[in-house]
């Protein structure tokens, strides 16, 4: 065998195949598929023998198989039919979280012909979560002397869904002292704001009790509320306001449970208890909140669980500094996880003939070999060679 044939490369996120010969036919067209989620389990994709151009009574010989690259097989072949099948429920928000076009990936190997087929199905949404609340209800405490036009951000509703199935709107109740507006950040999530509209006097009413409401945009819309709780209080006329508006910090995926990640600060100008301040996580998702915790009031954010490039490689979070009258600011914190070296590259036989015939010329297919590696750039390549 010639020495070029001795050492191939092989990278994160491409299956290369390791073939023992000089004759070989990548991968050969691309089938796509589109279904809902939430499909029962052997429910029809589609029929991949036809979209293939194969026989159903030629599967069995074809030496037809399905390779993927997830923890998870939710595709299976049914040899007699041809139709790909579902395997297991498939949920959109389980796989791809907020990613607004969700693929699952997998390959087709007829294996007598030696030729892969990339097959792509794209898993749409449907309106199947409902908004809701973290807190059902909420308390704010706003001084009498904030002045009218003053904006105070409300939690926001979460919606597993995408796109029009998401949080679409918000809605106040009526009253005289506030009013709601709804803005849209950059990422194309909206949150709401109440805004005071009438001067509040503790003396004549010290407490407002409003409802809000939020709703996605599907057919039938879902909802959920919150009670929002207004107590009025004397002055404290400052704001928190942080150092600096992002907070960008980098740790190795192999930092101990523990560790402390990074120091947030935030200073309020009035004096006494007042200019205490204490900070929360406002935004952040289930799967952070399981390996980072903030100090209420220190700042610092520190693992309380294992990082893992491969399963995250950048963590987004905002976090609320509050006085102790509810006046707040917000600050984004990025968590950057750099990958170390912590995964074994795996060889698996994909294809193997038990016998060669003395006559086979240069060039036949002995063996398929499967090579892959969990980490990425430098410390997922790998150096294939025959001894």
């Amino acid at each position: 065998m010639a020495d070029t044939q001795r050492f191939r490369v092989c990278k994160k996120g491409i299956q290369l195949y390791f073939i023992l010969a000089t004759v070989w036919e990548a991968v050969s067209g691309q089938i796509r598929y589109s279904i809902p989620e939430e499909m029962q389990k052997g429910s029809i994709v589609g029929n991949i023998a036809k979209d293939l151009g194969l026989d159903i009574k030629e599967l069995s010989d074809h030496g037809v198989h399905i390779f993927s690259t997830g923890r998870t097989q939710y595709f299976a072949l049914n040899l007699k039919s041809g139709h790909l099948i579902t395997t297991e429920r498939i949920d959109r928000e389980q796989i791809c979280g907020r990613i607004e076009k969700c693929l699952l990936i997998f390959e087709v190997l007829v294996e007598d012909k030696v030729k892969l087929f990339a097959v792509e199905t794209e898993i749409t949404d449907i309106n199947d979560n409902a908004p809701s609340f973290q807190a059902k209800e909420l308390e704010l405490k706003i001084s009498e002397i904030t002045a009218v036009g003053t904006r105070i951000s409300l939690q926001e509703a979460q919606d597993p869904d995408v796109g029009i199935n998401s949080i679409q709107s918000y809605q106040l109740s009526n009253n005289k002292h506030f009013s709601l507006d709804v803005q849209t950040g950059s990422d194309g999530v909206k949150y709401a704001e109440l805004v005071l509209e009438k001067s509040l006097d503790r003396e004549t009413q010290t407490v407002h009790k409003l409802t809000l409401t939020a709703a996605d945009g599907g057919d039938p819309v879902r909802s959920a509320t919150a009670q929002i709780r207004v107590v009025v209080v004397d002055a404290n006329d400052n704001a928190p306001l942080f150092t600096q508006p992002v907070y960008k910090v980098s740790v190795l995926e192999n930092a101990p449970r523990g560790s402390l990640i990074i120091t947030i600060h935030a200073t309020d100008r009035d004096e006494g208890q007042n200019s205490e301040v204490t900070f929360s996580f406002r935004k952040i998702t289930e799967k952070a909140s399981q390996i980072f915790q903030l100090h209420p009031r220190t700042g610092e954010i520190s693992t309380v669980g294992d990082l893992d490039y491969e399963e995250a490689a950048l963590y987004e979070m905002e976090v609320e500094a509050k006085d102790i009258g509810d006046l707040s600011a917000r600050c984004k914190v990025l968590i950057t996880v750099i990958d170390v070296n912590d995964n074994t590259p795996k060889i698996a036989m994909t294809s193997l003939f038990n016998s060669v015939s003395e006559d086979s010329p240069p060039g036949t297919v002995i063996s398929i070999l499967n090579l892959r590696d969990g980490d990425s750039g430098q410390n997922g390549e790998v150096t294939c060679s025959i001894p």
